[in-house]
């Protein structure tokens, strides 16, 4: 699985979060929770494992010439109800 993102984003989201996008890559290794979170345009939010704790990524799935990837939006801490969400679904 290709993923991408912006590095100026991933500073920013680092700043604010306490994640980088480049660190909630990890995220897509393990065992994961994907949902759609968003319509227009379409995205979707995972909920794993980063740096020991549970995090969630919002992403957009775009293709380039070599096919599709994924491409991080944002990141944080998994909240109360994404940690009951991640419990309930693995």
């Amino acid at each position: 699985m290709r993923i991408r993102f912006d590095a100026q984003k991933s500073l920013a989201v680092k700043q604010k979060h306490g994640v980088s996008l480049a660190e909630a890559k990890e995220i897509f290794d393990q065992i994961h929770v994907i949902d759609g979170k968003k319509d227009d345009p379409e995205q979707f939010r995972a909920i794993g494992w980063c740096r020991g704790q549970l995090y969630s990524v919002i992403f957009e799935i775009r293709s380039d010439e070599e096919g599709e990837f994924h491409h991080l939006i944002t990141a944080w801490k998994a909240t109360t109800r994404e940690q009951q969400t991640y419990a309930e679904s693995i």
